[in-house]
């Protein structure tokens, strides 16, 4: 019965609590017994656990009566950074009703206020809850209800307090999402049944896994599928609930949260978003697609390379299935003369480049050396995202920006405006909210991935936060740094900058690469150079090789100069040859340079 099913999902700002509070909902419906229990239980990755961050959005069947009726709840537990809003977004869609988290201690954040109007521009039900309250101060409980009721138009009596540690007014919780979530739609239909694949993973024996949200009819094991997008047939080999390890059955029904084991080896056959049809030979005619999901639009483009050249397919076959769990992931080939072949992608931010990368280590033992996150550049009308293609001479350069807003404590408002020094803020403003300060200002993207959320921290000692969203492009005042080692240009290394931070940037990069670049039997010039000319330059002299032990007194000059001049020819044929060989810059150097 779909009037007892209820699907939500928990959104909060990052570090807010949420999977905590999951842990508690989970013991409470018994859906995992005590004795199983672990911190934060939906986040299944190791990275997850490491960072303490939901990375992946995690489904979750749980069952439980209220006044001696039982209930479906179907959980999806949501990322909190920024970077994660697309899995957000879909989670959103799969789901009538949403559970807006806030940390009493913290209160609202920048990420709270991005949740909440994505929630409401889905048309869900929000539900407002405090959490942290065993914790917190009464007055910080207090405020934090204050504002949230405020936040989503809400009576505080109607804001619910919650602690994810101990359990306190998650009964209250389930009872509310019970009385005030609405149940899914039923939209008649003949015998097929309809699903909106809005997650997807690899498994090595069941192929390709779609999460699905069933929005009308059923779906049956062995049953005929079809994805309408690459118009695709299968058979349903397996189908089931997640609970929240896979739990086969034998139908998914309308309204119910499941996934479906398609078989298919080829990742690239499923798109997130997709339509997926079940008993389709009967009315493939009449079937009409869903509505999906907006195409993801990376900011941040980086190419990555195997360090063992010999993985190159290895590295494809594992980036098609880490896009399977992260629909987000934009990849094509790429190449580069140092680096051998290897792909560039296309990313939402920087932390989700970086876990990706991770991601790539350690489920797939791929180690990747990669280039510098850059952004997307509009030059004289053409859209460039590698800094190599980028041209010394243009006419109108222009660069992505973003308009973010910064969440501070009032107390921390004039180390946050002094940042402008550091960063290209233009057209900020203030407004007071409650006891919050909320700073918007238009900003680069180009300085945002740069290394704004540290710095933030920094002056802020944590407690402020930011959200951004992209909003065009405006004309930018860039510049091509390239950087030469022995006369050849190592393209991982080129960058698009400010013309304003480019001499030191430029001085920095020679530096370090002065630090890391082992010597040589000749002598190794670096150069940082800006439409052809040379700003700044570095020197590894070559290595030396006592010429022996002329005695006390340094004996004969003539000899000595006889063999210091066929030394000094042998070093002009080694330099010779290495400029034509190119020297070799190893991947463990390229990854101490790319570090912050």
């Amino acid at each position: 019965m779909t009037s007892n099913i209820r699907n939500f999902v928990i959104t909060a700002h990052i570090d807010h609590g949420k999977s905590t509070l999951a842990d508690r909902l989970l013991e409470i419906t018994g859906t995992v017994e005590k004795r199983l229990m672990k911190p934060q239980f939906l986040d299944q990755l190791d990275l997850e656990r490491e960072r303490g961050i939901t990375i992946k959005m995690a489904p979750v069947r749980m069952s439980y009566a209220l006044n001696a009726v039982p209930y479906t709840l179907n959980l999806i537990d949501t990322p909190g950074h920024a970077d994660f809003a697309y899995e957000v977004s879909r989670a959103l869609a799969a789901v009538e009703g949403a559970v807006l988290l806030v940390d009493a201690t913290q209160g609202i954040q920048a990420q709270t206020l991005a949740n909440y109007e994505s929630a409401r521009k889905a048309g869900l039900k929000i539900i407002g809850a405090v959490n942290k309250i065993d914790v917190a101060q009464p007055d910080q409980i207090q405020n934090a209800v204050m504002d949230l009721a405020d936040l989503i138009g809400a009576g505080t009596e109607e804001i619910l307090k919650v602690s994810g540690k101990t359990g306190e007014g998650a009964e209250k919780l389930l009872a509310a999402i019970i009385e005030k979530v609405p149940p899914p739609k039923v939209i008649p239909n003949s015998n097929f049944g309809r699903g909106l694949i809005f997650d997807s993973f690899y498994d090595e024996h069941k192929g390709v896994v779609a999460h699905i949200r069933v929005v009308d009819g059923k779906f049956s094991i062995n049953q005929d599928v079809c994805l309408l997008a690459t118009k695709t047939t299968t058979k349903a080999k397996e189908i089931g609930f997640f609970l929240p390890q896979l739990r086969p059955s034998t139908e998914l029904n309308t309204g119910e949260i499941g996934y479906v084991a398609t078989g298919l080896k080829d990742p690239g056959k499923l798109k997130i978003g997709d339509t997926i049809i079940g008993n389709w030979k009967l009315e493939i005619g009449n079937c009409e697609s869903l509505p999906g999901y907006a195409e993801p639009r990376p900011v941040v483009f980086v190419s990555f390379y195997p360090e063992e050249g010999d993985q190159y397919d290895e590295l494809k076959q594992a980036l098609g299935k880490l896009r399977l769990t992260d629909a987000s992931l934009v990849i094509e080939p790429d190449a580069s003369e140092v680096l051998g072949r290897g792909f560039k992608g296309g990313f939402l931010g920087r932390l989700h480049f970086e876990i990706a990368a991770e991601r790539l280590a350690r489920e797939f033992e791929i180690e990747t050396v990669h280039s510098f996150p850059s952004v997307a550049y509009k030059v004289d009308g053409k859209l460039i995202t590698n800094p190599k293609d980028f041209p010394n001479d243009y006419k109108v350069a222009e660069e992505p920006i973003t308009r973010t807003e910064i969440v501070t404590p009032p107390e921390y408002l004039g180390a946050i405006i002094q940042l402008k020094e550091a960063f290209r803020f233009s057209e900020m403003t203030t407004e007071t909210r409650k006891n919050k300060i909320v700073v918007k200002a238009n900003l680069p993207l180009s300085d945002l991935i740069r290394d704004l959320d540290d710095k933030l921290k920094s002056v802020s000692q944590g407690f402020a936060s930011f959200y951004y969203e992209l909003i065009g492009f405006a004309p930018a005042d860039v510049a091509k740094l390239e950087i030469r080692v022995a006369e050849n240009e190592v393209p991982g290394l080129t960058r698009i900058l400010p013309k304003r931070d480019i001499s030191r940037e430029a001085r920095t990069t020679c530096e370090k690469l002065k630090e890391l670049l082992p010597q040589q039997q000749f002598m190794q010039a670096i150069q940082a150079v800006v439409g052809g000319k040379i700003i700044a330059r570095e020197t590894i002299p070559a290595m030396k090789k006592e010429l022996g032990n002329f005695g006390k007194n340094g004996g004969d000059r003539t000899r000595k100069m006889k063999l210091w001049k066929k030394q000094q020819r042998g070093k002009e044929r080694l330099k010779e040859m290495g400029v034509k060989s190119q020297v070799r810059i190893s991947a463990s150097i390229f990854k101490e340079l790319l570090k912050k």
